[in-house]
């Protein structure tokens, strides 16, 4: 989250370029969204495979995530016009020619404003997420605006686990069935390659791997 926030922070300022980022999350974490300030205290004892959940809060809004299994992607950019409803379509259009080019075929989903009420992301899904044929929500985003820049943060499902899932929220998730035959780590490369080309073609760019350098980690650190 901190590297996420310096990353547009850095963008608006002109000093980095755009930037598209995929990772996972080890401890497993519940990610809160930037306003969301009540979830049970349970939250805070939880454990999975020996080790402490973490919770950590984003620097975008929407319900609270739960990170195991699944992938984020994220998207800092600027220079995009129109409402906010139009800037997620415009950022969303690369997931969604990435998944039918796996043979998944992506659309919006059409919840109200009902989902406020809900503390879980995934247990409603807003035109600005993206849901499989029966309606199950397979990536939930959320945006923040800083100086003109844009970072839009996701959570991809994957392989989730149903017994934590159910634990976290009360209730049992829908089964994600995905026309992919990889696991583990083979799919999320498979994932992760398949979206970046799209968005070298949605966007019309060249992407080029570029880790974080000794002294960018040093100014994260030190946010």
């Amino acid at each position: 989250m901190a590297i996420d926030r310096w990353l547009v922070e850095q963008h608006a300022a002109g000093l980095h370029p755009s930037t598209l980022r995929f990772y996972t999350w080890s401890p497993t974490a519940i990610s809160l969204g930037y306003h969301q300030h009540k979830y049970p205290e349970s939250w805070q004892h939880l454990t999975y495979q020996g080790q402490p959940v973490d919770l950590v809060r984003r620097p975008t809004g929407g319900r609270a995530v739960l990170h195991q299994g699944d992938l984020t992607y994220v998207v800092v950019t600027s220079g995009l016009t129109g409402s906010r409803a139009q800037v997620y379509q415009q950022l969303c259009e690369f997931l969604i020619r990435g998944w039918r080019s796996l043979g998944v075929e992506l659309h919006y989903g059409n919840a109200g404003r009902g989902y406020i009420h809900n503390p879980n992301c995934f247990g409603t899904a807003t035109n600005a997420d993206l849901v499989l044929a029966d309606g199950t929500k397979l990536i939930g985003s959320a945006q923040l605006f800083d100086k003109g820049a844009v970072l839009q943060q996701g959570s991809i499902r994957l392989e989730p686990d149903p017994e934590l899932f159910s634990e976290v929220f009360g209730i049992h998730p829908k089964a994600i069935a995905l026309p992919i035959t990889a696991h583990g780590e083979s799919l999320i490369v498979q994932v992760t390659e398949a979206l970046s080309a799209a968005a070298e073609d949605c966007f019309g760019v060249h992407l080029e791997v570029q880790p974080l350098s000794s002294s960018e980690w040093t100014a994260i650190e030190h946010e």
